[in-house]
Order: structure tokens, then C-alpha cells, then sequence
């Protein structure tokens, strides 16, 4: 099982499948256009299987594996071809309200069995009531017409629905800043709702939420806010990602040394915010002040 969803984003899993096997060929240290002869096929034909364009024949596919030293994996790489060919993107109902640069990334996070956030400004999307995330969409992205706004707020509930609600969800952990939860984002009774709504989910036994208080002073946060999504353990050769996104578009690290990099400043917001056990109290303190 190389996906944690029962079927898999076939995104997810030609992007897994493209990076576990250039990284093969990279590590041996054999060029493109060796591969290619080793299959009677042309170098382009190896460059789009390793951005995922295309998936290898399976004869092409366990000849490449020979190649690259790894012969005893040819039945989990069959596998994983075959699942990237019959898998299912999620939202492909929904592409038109998908910007570009997040196909890959709701391919990666509904694939992942682990994924930790750090968010400084907003509640994260995965949290939000529909009432917040319109009220964020609407001011955020102002040309927007309402059935647009609708539409991508929509996506977002969906999203929600595809992570938290099915049978074996991810592993969560989200360290939020308080001036997040405190903005009166939608007026107070919105915001009532939205703090309600993550006491809630953090009593759910995959979920951990933090709360970095103001009084934590100074912190590695201060530049942005990002995700952490986990690979499964299969694949030997994909850590996992971070994900950042600005106003434009979407940026991947996928280098250990960058997500290490990531890790390390999650676990000292993890260690400076408030234990997972005071997150209700918190909430409940911050509702009372509306």
C-alpha cells in the first residue's frame, strides 16, 4: 500500500513514482541517454517519465530497474505504475476552480500519512468553518465574482471532507499563533463558530493542534507559514515535501537538507507554543473575550 486513501491520487502517485525513479538513476550515476539505450527508447522519453508525464511500459519499467541496481523492487514498482494509471484525482470535478500550482499539492497532501503545519495569520484551510473561508477568499482575492468565491470555497470544504473524514486519515499536527484566532475574521459570531469548530476537532485522536502564544515572544515563525507532508515509508527514495505558497504560486523543498530544515523550526514553535492538552482552554478563553 503505497497511498494512505483507498485509491490514490494519481498525481500523487506519478509524481511518487517519477522522483523515486530519477533519484534511482542519479544515484548509480547513469545518464539519461544510458537509460534510454537500455530500453531501445530516446532520452525525452526518460525525461517525461521522471517529471511524470508519462508512466514506463512494465518491460521498460523492470529493464530500468535492472539497470539502476534495484531488481527485488519490481513488483512494488509495478505496483505503484499500476495504481498511478487507475487512481483518481479527488477534485477532478472541480479542476476549474483548481489553480495550477496546487494540483500537485492536493495530489501530495491527500496521499500523505502525515502532515504538520505552521500557520501565523490565518486559521489553515484544513480547519476553517465555510463561513471563514469565504470571508478570507472574498477579501483576499477581491476580483473574484461570488459564484467564484462560492466555487473555491466549496474545493475547500471538499478538501476538508477527502482528509478528515475518511476511514484512516493522516497524522495532524498544526501549530497556530494566537493573533490567528484572535482576528474577528467574518465578525464574532463567525468567529465563535470557527473556535468551536477546532475545539472540536482537536479531540479527534489524529489531531494535535498547538497554540503559540502571544507571550511566547520571538520565534522561527516570523517568515512565513508552511507544511510538512509525509511520504509513505515505502518509498525509499521521496522524504516527503514542504510546502509554501505565496499570492502567485505554490514552491516545493523536496531536498532532506530543506525539509530538515522545516522540521527543526516546527519542533522549537511546537516546543514554545502551549501543550496540546491547553488548546481547549485557550479557545474557550479567547471566545470569551468577543
Amino acid at each position: 500500500m503505497v497511498a494512505s486513501s483507498s485509491s490514490g491520487s494519481t498525481t500523487a502517485l506519478k509524481w511518487w513514482f517519477a522522483v523515486e525513479m530519477r533519484r534511482l538513476r542519479e544515484k548509480r550515476r547513469i545518464s539519461r541517454e544510458q537509460a534510454a539505450a537500455a530500453v531501445k527508447g530516446s532520452p525525452q522519453n526518460i525525461g517525461h517519465i521522471e517529471v511524470g508525464r508519462t508512466l514506463p511500459k512494465p518491460l521498460e519499467l523492470d529493464r530500468l530497474l535492472e539497470l539502476y541496481g534495484v531488481p527485488e523492487r519490481q513488483e512494488f514498482f509495478q505496483e505503484l505504475r499500476t495504481r498511478a494509471k487507475r487512481g483518481r484525482d479527488w477534485w477532478i470535478g472541480m479542476s476549474d476552480s483548481v489553480p495550477d500550482h496546487l494540483n500537485l499539492f492536493l495530489g501530495l497532501e491527500s496521499s500523505a500519512v502525515q502532515i504538520e503545519s505552521w500557520d501565523a495569520y490565518v486559521v489553515p484551510g484544513l480547519f476553517q468553518t465555510a463561513d471563514t473561508a469565504g470571508e478570507l477568499i472574498r477579501v483576499g482575492r477581491p476580483e473574484l465574482a461570488p459564484a467564484e468565491v462560492d466555487k473555491l470555497v466549496e474545493l475547500r470544504m471538499a478538501r476538508q471532507r477527502e482528509i478528515l473524514a475518511r476511514e484512516h486519515p493522516p497524522q495532524i499536527w498544526s501549530v497556530i499563533a494566537e493573533p490567528a484566532l484572535r482576528w474577528t475574521v467574518g465578525g464574532p459570531d463567525v468567529l465563535r463558530a470557527q473556535l468551536e469548530h477546532l475545539r472540536e476537532l482537536s479531540e479527534r485522536p489524529h489531531i494535535e493542534i498547538q497554540v503559540l502564544p502571544l507571550t511566547a515572544g520571538a520565534h522561527v515563525g516570523t517568515e512565513g507559514t508552511f507544511q510538512i507532508l509525509s511520504a509513505p515509508p515505502e518509498l525509499h527514495n521521496y522524504p516527503g515535501c514542504v510546502f509554501v505558497e505565496d499570492r502567485i504560486r505554490g514552491h516545493y523543498y523536496e531536498e532532506s537538507e530543506q525539509i530538515l530544515q522545516y522540521r527543526n523550526d516546527l519542533t522549537r514553535l511546537q516546543v514554545q507554543a502551549a501543550k496540546p492538552g491547553r488548546t481547549a482552554a485557550l479557545l474557550d478563553e479567547i471566545a470569551k473575550d468577543l
